[in-house]
């Protein structure tokens, strides 16, 4: 049972720390291919469209071929495709890229909460925050990673290599430890496999949205927010992402535990205000310390809000947890990815400031729609 528990927390960590080592140098990416922000946009873009498209997908793949193989397809894909992202001769081909990541990203999203989603079964206790801790974690360390190799001078095809491959041999290994769920016969399920959320999950389905839009926007901006508005220099500026994720990270260690004090409205409404405040003070007062605490009040609001989204959709009664977790992915994860590529356009057109200015408003919507929560 433990181990079980030990390896889904690997497949939540791989996610976070590869994600995180190839965001910390984006700005890099960006002078490699020489895109301004609304051109990075599209390259992000890209992957949230194969993110999207994947996870209806996964819900029924799931089905046919169960959870545990479905996580390691995609944990594998994911990490033989980030290394080629300085190799790419044009960006037409990096756009390419970035799709068929996405696809693997959003796979590995829905089948690895799967797994977490039949382990917290097993205990028969909420613990699916405790997983998304560990993709804080490995957020956290991939920040500090990228500055490391920053700092060192390593360029970006010898660092992703070196990440990647250190990555898989952790793959490797949760491999033999993972559950192995059988395929579930098609006919046990009435309905589609995949739909759009009921009216049981739809509350929850939009706050997960905004949270998850405010999780994107940190990730993929808040290394450019620090160097470009708040002007940190290169090394100190993955450090404000490096903050949001050890914000996370903290706020996920201890969700369980106040989430099973203070209920699931009260997290949301509570989490939705802090995240707010943070982002006021890194908006209001663009200064590199500044920015940093602004970030990690951020990470530490939106901590727990989707590890309860995810917790709620894998635990429908009637539907099996791939297909109730796909559903709140599916809206929730659009968020995530299409969050960020359309905050640079809007940068683009204005400021990044301006930009954020948007996810703040989304954060107050957030914590209002939290008001009107019912905890089922």
């Amino acid at each position: 049972m433990l181990i079980h528990r030990i390896a889904v927390k690997i497949a939540f960590f791989i996610n976070g720390f590869v994600f995180a080592n190839w965001v910390s140098r984006l700005p890099l990416i960006q002078e490699i291919y020489h895109a301004d922000n609304g051109t990075i946009g599209l390259v992000l873009l890209a992957s949230s469209i194969g993110a999207v498209s994947a996870m209806p997908f996964t819900g029924w793949a799931i089905i046919k071929n169960g959870s545990r193989r479905i996580t390691i397809f995609a944990a594998l894909s994911y990490c033989a495709i980030v290394p080629l992202i300085p190799f790419m001769p044009n960006l037409v081909s990096l756009i390419t890229l970035y799709f068929l990541m996405g696809i693997s990203t959003g796979m590995l999203d829905v089948a690895m909460n799967a797994q977490a989603v039949m382990v917290e079964q097993i205990y028969k206790k909420p613990i699916m925050t405790s997983f998304h801790a560990l993709f804080s974690i490995g957020m956290m360390l991939g920040a500090w990673s990228g500055s490391l190799f920053i700092d060192l001078g390593y360029d970006l095809g010898r660092h992703l290599i070196i990440v990647s491959s250190a990555s898989l041999v952790a793959v490797w290994w949760a491999n033999r430890n993972l559950i192995v769920d059988k395929p579930d016969p098609l006919a046990k399920h009435e309905g589609p496999l995949f739909r759009l959320p009921n009216q049981a999950l739809i509350s929850i389905g939009i706050i997960t949205f905004c949270g998850m839009l405010a999780e994107g926007a940190m990730s993929d901006w808040s290394v450019n927010f620090m160097q470009n508005v708040a002007n940190a220099s290169v090394t100190l500026a993955p450090i404000g992402l490096s903050a949001f994720a050890t914000a996370m990270t903290i706020g996920r260690i201890f969700g369980d535990r106040i989430r099973s004090m203070l209920g699931d409205k009260r997290m949301i409404v509570s989490g939705g205000l802090i995240a707010c405040a943070g982002l006021s003070m890194a908006l209001v007062a663009p200064l590199p310390w500044v920015t940093i605490a602004g970030f990690f009040l951020v990470g530490l609001g939106l901590s727990s809000i989707v590890p309860i989204a995810y917790s709620i959709a894998g635990n429908t009664k009637d539907l099996p947890p791939g297909v109730g977790l796909a559903m709140v992915t599916t809206v929730g994860y659009s968020g995530f990815l299409f969050g960020p590529p359309i905050i640079g356009f809007i940068s683009d057109a204005f400021t990044l400031r301006i930009a954020l200015s948007v996810v703040a408003f989304l954060l107050v919507l957030m914590t209002l729609l939290g008001l009107r929560y019912k905890s089922r």
